[in-house]
């Protein structure tokens, strides 16, 4: 005799189903209140998230300072004094050079694209250019404005040099103030919260300085390693622009695997254009050594280097960045997707059976100059 369905049963599935969908639906409400009240607030968020990125970076020479006996001030002061003369003279060896060969580097890729059009409807290929002549135009415009996009957003930050000096400024301002006082930041937040909060809030916050400080400080140092030794060999190879194109490398690494990708992708055109196909393959086989080399050896050395996210969560993290906010998105996005990892894997600790292993006493100083 067949089984028939319990009314009982079915009812209970349905009410179940219904709650869970209303309080899914409920959280994605919050969740874009959450995102437009951000959203309204980038004025303020966009200093405030360039100051903890500048910070990543200049912790590490303040912590040593100050546990050689320095004051916490004075340590500040002389790493950001140190800061801004290594940024002046970065941009006066490389920004201005830099910027003044965009357009012809726009133009390159622009021109090894239609080259490489014409070199897909020739044979063996013998592809029907009307096939391809609406794909290659729309990525010729968004190549030109990603080159333009990338140059403008990393020497300016913003769309305006105005809004840009603004950012710069307070950032510069906020940077000091975390290297000065964030080691005191999280005693004073716990103090501030009530109740389990002021357990929860101080170890997220903690966990999410570490992930983000290693994220920036690794990729900054990988990018740095990627640009010198590709830009090496297309030096020795002789291919033009080699220092936009290194330039170009150190800032595409910090959009993991799509970076990597576009910068490669750019470099082999410039090659293809002014240099020929052949010089163009031995480009090619130099940037897959040195992705090679970056893959199985510097990323070894560097442990702490990623965020624990997989690839398609990288890509698609990248994706919805780019989609939301441009260049400055997909710059943003994989960091954000850590920190939502972080805040993720957390939440799951508490919620599980099985208690977490207790937090170490030893909690490193860095962990606590977040904001």
């Amino acid at each position: 005799m067949p089984a028939t369905l319990s009314s009982t049963k079915t009812a209970a599935a349905l009410r179940r189903s219904a709650r869970v969908s209303l309080e899914v639906l409920l959280i994605l409400v919050a969740a874009a209140a959450a995102l437009w009240i951000l959203g309204r607030m980038w004025s303020v968020l966009w200093p405030l998230v360039v100051a903890l990125l500048l910070t990543t970076l200049t912790w590490p020479p303040a912590r040593f300072l100050r546990r050689r006996g320095w004051a916490p001030a004075l340590a500040a002061s002389v790493v950001t004094v140190l800061f801004l003369v290594v940024a002046a003279g970065v941009v006066a060896l490389i920004a201005v050079p830099v910027a003044s060969e965009s357009g012809e580097l726009t133009d390159g890729v622009t021109e090894g694209i239609e080259k490489l059009r014409e070199w897909a409807a020739g044979p063996p290929f013998n592809i029907d250019d009307a096939e391809i002549s609406g794909g290659i135009d729309s990525a010729t415009e968004r190549i030109k404005d990603s080159v333009g996009s990338m140059v403008t957003t990393l020497f300016t930050g913003v769309s305006t040099v105005l809004n840009g000096l603004v950012t710069a400024i307070l950032a510069l301002f906020l940077m000091f103030f975390f290297l000065k006082d964030g080691p005191r930041f999280l005693p004073w937040l716990a103090r501030q919260l009530p109740g389990r909060l002021a357990t929860d809030i101080p170890v997220v916050a903690a966990r999410s300085w570490d992930a983000l400080g290693a994220f920036v400080r690794s990729q900054a140092f990988v990018g740095l390693l990627d640009a010198i030794f590709i830009g090496l060999g297309l030096w020795i190879v002789g291919v033009p622009l080699v220092l936009p194109l290194a330039v170009l490398t150190f800032v595409s690494a910090f959009v993991p695997i799509v970076g990597a990708v576009f910068a490669g992708l750019v470099a082999v055109l410039i090659a293809l254009v002014s240099n020929g196909l052949t010089d163009a393959l031995i480009v090619l086989a130099i940037i897959l050594v040195v992705q090679q080399l970056e893959g199985n050896v510097f990323q070894p050395i560097i442990q702490s280097r990623g965020l624990g996210l997989h690839a398609a969560v990288v890509l698609l993290a990248v994706t919805l960045g780019a989609n939301l906010a441009g260049v400055v998105g997909s710059l943003l996005a994989v960091p954000v997707a850590g920190l939502i990892a972080v805040i993720w894997n957390y939440l799951r600790e508490q919620l599980s059976d099985v208690p977490p292993e207790p937090e170490t006493d030893g909690t490193p100083p860095g962990a606590t100059a977040s904001s």
